[in-house]
């Protein structure tokens, strides 16, 4: 049996789609590594410029001497132009993810772009994580002015939600404690069924066995009173990621977003206050970002309630609105506005683990170099010592010595 390798970029969504396609692999056998793989399928991300470079990048070091497919969001947006060129063998578009057995059993290219309305219809019972990843929607109806997602995942459409409960059901089932939901738009989950996330967490939370659940993230429009009723709930991980992608009034409008400056403040401080350490994305450099606006966004996240961010600077896509902008902001100027913000964040970070040190709930994810790593309620690392063999265990750490990095702790 001809042997396959995955190599995964991007976000958690891809993760799952990854372990999708390998439960398909009725006539192959998984490889480890890539050296010992016939071939290679490549799970590729798109939403930055530097995303499809590191995809090509790998695609190119490799397509010499393996076969290589491509799959993932890139598929849609770079595929036809990549098999064209003759640097990969196949092109899998999502709606085509379950059929890769089949596509891969062909000795002739294949060019399968598919279309964007698919939903999935295969539980995935394995992962290469310690956690369980569940895909609850596919595709986004927003239309901000520099995302090329939506073009490539399709509108927004939800998992079936007795799929996903049985998909959860059976992961418990097989020892699995943590579920991380995820999805191009998860706050989105629920308007096209009469359902919506809160209820989903609902019903999932009687899960036997289930002990942490981790979401994605949401938008702040999204956030609703019922949502926000199942805050104290001891299942939902203390940690909430909440994409403001910028935090100036004028910024909010030239990025075609939907949520506000006075909304958002008032919505991080709500949750905060109730114990929840708060992540967001964030954009520096969109076209239009004037050292003004820039600084006065700055000065607005210096009062925000965060712990973690995600930023990075704008990349132009073609096909979005933001690239017919002028006023492009120099990649000088970007890297040097990201180093802030990032600097800004890790700072608060690392105040909100010196007051948030003690009885710290720890899902041991991985052992490097004797040491133990895991994530904690609020979504930050901890490196353990211990005598024990902790390796996928939950644990409770009394104290933890707090340090700019992360957290150590002795068991």
């Amino acid at each position: 049996m001809k042997k396959v390798y995955f190599k995964t970029f991007g976000c958690r969504t891809n993760i799952y789609d990854t372990a999708l396609m390998q439960k398909q692999l009725s006539d192959f056998t998984q490889a480890t590594h890539e050296n010992e793989a016939d071939i290679i399928v490549v799970a590729s991300c798109t939403v930055t410029n530097q995303a499809d470079t590191r995809a090509r990048s790998y695609i190119n070091k490799h397509n010499k001497t393996k076969k290589v497919i491509l799959s993932g969001c890139g598929a849609i947006s770079r595929g036809e132009e990549l098999y064209d060129k003759g640097l990969v063998e196949g092109v899998i578009g999502h709606s085509y993810k379950e059929d890769i057995n089949s596509l891969l059993k062909r000795e002739k290219k294949f060019l399968k772009l598919g279309d964007l309305n698919f939903i999935d219809k295969t539980i995935v019972d394995k992962f290469e994580t310690a956690r369980a990843f569940i895909k609850i929607q596919e595709g986004c109806n927003f239309n901000c002015s520099y995302c090329i997602i939506p073009s490539v995942r399709g509108k927004a459409r939800s998992q079936d939600e007795n799929f996903i409960l049985a998909q959860i059901a059976n992961l418990a089932e097989l020892g699995y404690e943590e579920f991380i939901l995820t999805g191009t738009n998860i706050g989105s989950y629920g308007k096209d069924t009469a359902s919506s996330l809160a209820k989903l967490l609902k019903k999932i939370s009687y899960t036997k066995g289930l002990k942490r659940i981790r979401l994605g993230s949401i938008e702040p429009s999204q956030i609703d009173t019922e949502f926000k009723e199942l805050l104290g709930e001891p299942w939902l991980e203390k940690h909430l990621h909440i994409a403001l992608q910028h935090s100036n009034e004028e910024m909010l409008k030239i990025m075609r977003r939907r949520n506000h400056l006075k909304n958002d403040l008032e919505l991080f401080y709500e949750i905060a206050d109730k114990g929840f350490a708060l992540g967001t994305d964030y954009i520096v450099g969109h076209p239009g970002e004037s050292e003004e606006l820039f600084n006065d966004g700055y000065k607005n996240l210096i009062d925000f309630p965060l712990t973690h961010i995600h930023a990075f600077t704008y990349s132009k896509r073609s096909g979005t609105h933001a690239a017919t902008l002028k006023n492009q902001v120099s990649n000088k100027i970007a890297k040097q506005r990201l180093a802030q913000i990032t600097d800004l964040v890790n700072e608060k970070n690392h105040e909100f683990r010196k007051q948030n040190n003690q009885n710290l709930d720890i899902f041991i994810e991985e052992k490097k170099n004797e040491k133990f790593h895991g994530y904690d309620q609020y979504f930050n690392k901890i490196i353990l010592t211990s005598k024990d063999d902790l390796l996928h265990k939950w644990v409770s750490l009394d104290s933890s010595e707090v340090k700019p990095e992360c957290n150590y702790g002795t068991i």
